[in-house]
């Protein structure tokens, strides 16, 4: 059995060619997937195992703890282990750093979905969020819309927020430090947030006709980005219902209050790419992405590290 350890996920993981895997996995038959999520105050442990037959089967062991972000070695709030198997022979082949690769899997998610439903010719982003998945998820809508010149940053602590703005002007991207979100949303042609939040940040009614919202943080029901007038405004797409309807506070909230139906939500990511859907049906929809990732997903991204990885030993 191989390690592959966070450095050689990093290694061998790119947004465009991850983003291109995960569209074609999408075309084929869904994997089986489960999901177990055991909770105790803020912080949840998430068994993640699914089987592709005849390909590969894993499992994803993760722990989220937000109240990392507050220690004074600032650990990162999500830690993850991968466990990557032969579909065929049930053979143990390689144990992957979950926590590099979960990163990377999420942010291609949305990245997908943005090259699915964001404008074509996206030109801003604000990222709302600073962090240890924002920088990757500007990199992937990036590299679904490379037409995007400048990135917005917020976040609830000025020093994050700052700190990623002068990662992203290191690597010759016009970022740009932002107080005031409600003022920030109608400049953006794509919001991506991403927060352990469980008060909505973005407010639909300032959100104007052409946009595309993403949002990857609220993966509990308790757990909420959009307010009731995103989800009332926006078409609605997820990258997979079994993920998403019973989990995603940003759904499972306004269905449960009335104010949009669980059949209002159009597609998965499944869907979409097998052209059962239309995803931006005009210049100015507004669509909302709801990315709850999954098993299938880890899996996905993890055979394409695995098939890199032998790649690099030929």
């Amino acid at each position: 059995m191989h390690l592959i350890d966070g450095t050689g996920v990093a290694s061998l993981l790119d947004y465009p060619a991850l983003i291109e895997a995960l569209e074609a996995g999408h075309r084929g038959a869904p994997p089986l997937v489960d999901r177990s999520l055991l909770q105790h105050a803020d912080d949840s442990f998430l068994v993640l195992p699914a089987w592709l037959p005849g390909t590969a089967m894993g499992v994803k062991m993760a722990t989220v703890v937000p109240g990392n972000a507050t220690r004074v070695d600032e650990l990162p709030t999500i830690h993850a282990a991968y466990q990557l198997f032969c579909g065929e022979t049930g053979q143990a082949l390689a144990a992957i750093d979950g926590t590099t690769l979960t990163l990377f899997k999420t942010a291609a998610d949305s990245g997908l979905g943005a090259r699915l439903l964001a404008p074509r010719h996206a030109s801003t982003l604000l990222m709302v969020g600073a962090g240890a998945l924002a920088p990757h998820l500007v990199a992937a809508h990036r590299a679904a819309r490379p037409s995007i010149e400048r990135v917005l940053v917020w976040n609830r602590t000025p020093s994050h927020r700052d700190a990623l703005v002068a990662q992203l002007r290191d690597e010759g991207i016009d970022a740009v430090a932002i107080d005031d979100l409600d003022a920030a949303a109608p400049e953006a042609d794509i919001i991506s947030c991403a927060t352990a939040t469980t008060t909505p940040l973005i407010a639909g009614e300032r959100l104007r006709a052409g946009q595309h919202l993403d949002l990857v943080g609220a993966f509990r029901p308790d757990m909420r980005e959009s307010d009731d007038a995103c989800v009332r405004r926006a078409r609605l797409f997820v990258d997979l219902r079994l993920s998403t309807l019973d989990s995603a506070g940003d759904l499972t909230q306004p269905v449960a209050a009335g104010v949009i139906t669980r059949d209002e939500v159009l597609a998965d990511l499944f869907e979409l790419i097998g052209d059962d859907v239309t995803g931006r049906s005009r210049d100015d929809d507004i669509t909302l992405f709801k990315n709850g990732g999954g098993g299938h997903l880890d899996l996905m991204t993890a055979w394409h590290c695995w098939q890199r990885y032998q790649a690099t030993r030929t």
